[in-house]
């Protein structure tokens, strides 16, 4: 007899070792006969393996489980249960189909549409190599004679079938498979207060847009923005700080509050006459309103007598630059060329200090 029984041979082949292994009195000569008979059969094994290497499962498993799935039908086989062969394909299959049930899907689906989908699977490679394309539906519910709905579902089934894992390279080889997947754009969240920002900025005057566009796009300093602009750091931190204040109003209350004026210049110096020849100065004294210290204390000194005394209150002057210092310079100088005085009383230590480092006399 050849090594290797073809299918027609089964029966006989079976038979005859059923019929040696009761006959056989010694244990070690009927595993002996067991397993001539299993090496024989092994092409009917593998041949019902090859047709379920159509998925992604390892096809050396599939072989693997059909082999156990013959050697159980060998081992359980009784001659007066009629025919081995059917009995063989049967116990072979329905292993097969267990391993692909119990460790092929990474998701839990019913038996029937477990089944179903690895049919319509073989189906399509068949009618593929047949028609030469990818089967249609209804060619695939005709193959497979089931109705189109339920080949849908073994489709949608057969894709939670294997996952894949997100490590896995991409076709390019630049990234990973996890890198095409999108996540949730925090931005989405901002786009409101974006686009009210926006609609904000272009309310604001020029120069204030200009210099929020310096600080917070251009990363400038507020000593860089004041030499450009031809104004003082001190101006610039104030100029910032009322756009940044009317920005931050406007975007936390419904109603646009409006764009305070230039009589409202944040810190803007103002020289209040008073009685007895005082004057009261309110704001810092730096090169951008020096002009305004003159415009306020010059006609006053124009209007004070010779021999007379005019005083100017700083108790309210927080900040002194050079250019404030010899702008007080100046109207000593104008008072004294008429006859009169100029006093500053209630300086600030830190005003006294400048005036000081300064020889302010």
């Amino acid at each position: 007899m050849s090594a290797y029984a073809t299918l027609e041979d089964l029966d006989e082949v079976a038979e005859s070792y059923a019929a040696d292994r009761d006959a056989s009195p010694d244990e070690r000569a009927a595993r002996r006969l067991r397993d001539a008979t299993i090496q024989r059969m092994l092409p009917m094994a593998d041949r019902l393996a090859r047709r379920y290497r159509s998925g992604s499962e390892p096809a050396d498993d599939i072989t693997q489980v059909a082999r156990l799935g013959l050697v159980k039908a060998v081992e359980r086989y009784d001659p007066e249960r009629g025919s081995f062969t059917a009995y063989a394909v049967s116990v072979i299959t329905g292993e097969i189909k267990r391993h692909f049930r119990d460790t092929g899907w990474n998701v839990h689906v019913p038996r029937r549409l477990q089944e179903l989908a690895l049919a319509v699977g073989r189906a399509r490679q068949d009618l593929t190599g047949e028609l030469g394309r990818g089967p249609t539906e209804a060619e695939l519910a005709d193959r497979c004679g089931v109705g189109r709905e339920d080949v849908r579902a073994a489709l949608v089934s057969g894709a939670g079938y294997r996952a894949l894992s997100l490590s896995q390279p991409t076709h390019d080889g630049t990234g990973e498979l996890g890198d095409l997947f999108g996540s949730d754009d925090h931005n989405l969240d901002l786009v409101p207060d974006r686009v009210s920002l926006a609609d904000l900025l272009d309310r604001l005057p020029q120069r204030e847009r200009r210099i929020l566009t310096m600080r917070f796009q251009g990363n400038h300093t507020q000593q860089e923005i004041g030499d450009e602009l031809g104004i003082s750091q001190m101006h610039v931190s104030r100029l910032l700080s009322r756009a940044l204040s009317w920005l931050r109003e406007a975007l936390l209350t419904d109603a646009v509050p409006p764009w305070p004026g230039e009589d409202e210049e944040p810190g803007q110096l103002r020289v209040i006459p008073e009685l007895g020849g005082r004057v009261r100065v309110i704001g810092e004294i730096d090169r951008d309103n020096t002009a305004r210290l003159r415009a306020g204390v010059q006609p006053l000194l124009a209007r004070t007598p010779a021999g007379a005394v005019l005083t100017l209150d700083l108790s309210q002057v927080p900040l002194v630059d050079a250019a404030g210092i010899g702008t007080l310079v100046t109207l000593r100088r104008a008072a004294a060329g008429r006859g009169a005085r100029l006093e500053l009383t209630g300086m600030q230590p830190f005003v006294r200090r400048v005036a000081s480092a300064l020889s302010f006399r």
